[in-house]
């Protein structure tokens, strides 16, 4: 029991890196099946088209996937439209702030696929074999005659180790793959310390703040299942009885806008989420000294994860 406790608690300490790691293998498996299943290069003057697509559209629309089960995203654009809530130059700023961060979630997957695609080298050596510009670029110590049949390595296996001699694709797939690797985590790193160096609260306080949301978390979700069935319950007795029901308290939209902005961090008021502040602060009433801080992105992962998203 005490090992499992350890390996949950790892988990929790660990959920984002693990949450990456978990699409990305997921997404490497996919493009190995989709590569062995689906694919098959045309080798005709298609090549350039049909590698192409299956290099760069699955990957986009794996970034478009990124935002949409991205909790940050329906957060910030839920009824952000609607006549009640009108764009300012603050909060027009602050999706500017917060889309950086969701951007970069998103491009996980794609950039995964793109490069696992580039180190099979399937995908590009059918592209490839096409393009004039890689044949002028990379393969002009090769004959013309040989140079007009580089469509066909796709699909022969002899006329590519022949070409491989003086040409290969494949090592070329391979290179560009694991350059896109080196310099995809050289960025990463690079950004994770940037954030965590204007961070404006300590390491101790940032593990008391996840602590602290996991646990308000739970205790919404419980105060909110226990409301709803009161309410529920209220309203389906009195709609068979001929009385009026009594009032009834619950929250009003606004309040469920007020917890529902982006989270900004106040330095002159400490609070850990916005239904601390709600609490905390007339009401949840917006102060114009609060920042966005990417450090602080998953408190509003947290608010999303409470709203349902």
């Amino acid at each position: 029991m005490e090992k499992l406790r350890t390996a949950m608690d790892f988990c929790i300490r660990h959920q984002k890196i693990l949450g990456y790691s978990i699409v990305s293998l997921l997404t490497a498996a996919s493009e190995y099946i989709f590569s062995s299943v689906a694919f098959k290069c045309p080798c005709n003057s298609w090549n350039t088209v049909y590698g192409c697509v299956f290099l760069l559209v699955p990957a986009f629309v794996l970034f478009l996937l990124g935002y949409m089960i991205n909790a940050r995203v329906w957060l910030l654009v839920t009824g952000r439209c609607s006549p009640e809530n009108q764009c300012s130059c603050d909060s027009c700023g602050n999706f500017r702030k917060v889309l950086m961060p969701v951007t970069a979630s998103a491009l996980v997957a794609p950039f995964t696929w793109i490069a696992v695609a580039l180190l099979s080298a399937s995908f590009y050596e059918c592209a490839a074999s096409r393009s004039s510009f890689i044949g002028k670029l990379v393969c002009r110590d090769i004959e013309k005659p040989v140079n007009a049949s580089l469509e066909k390595i796709p699909c022969d296996k002899e006329l590519s180790k022949e070409i491989g001699k003086f040409c290969s694709l494949q090592a070329q797939s391979q290179i560009a793959g694991w350059l896109l690797i080196a310099i995809i985590m050289t960025l990463a790193l690079i950004a994770t310390c940037f954030s965590r160096c204007f961070s404006p609260v300590s390491y101790f306080q940032l593990m008391f703040w996840k602590i602290y949301l996991k646990k308000e978390r739970e205790v919404f979700e419980i105060k909110a299942k226990d409301h709803a069935a009161k309410l529920a319950e209220r309203n389906v007795h009195f709609f068979f009885e001929p009385a009026d029901p009594a009032p009834f308290w619950t929250p009003r939209n606004e309040d469920w806008q007020k917890i529902s902005f982006p989270y900004g961090f106040n330095t002159k008021e400490q609070h850990y989420s916005m239904i601390h502040k709600y609490v905390n602060t007339n009401r949840g009433k917006a102060s114009s000294e609060d920042q966005i801080h990417t450090v602080l992105g998953f408190v509003d992962e947290a608010h999303a994860s409470e709203s349902g998203f």
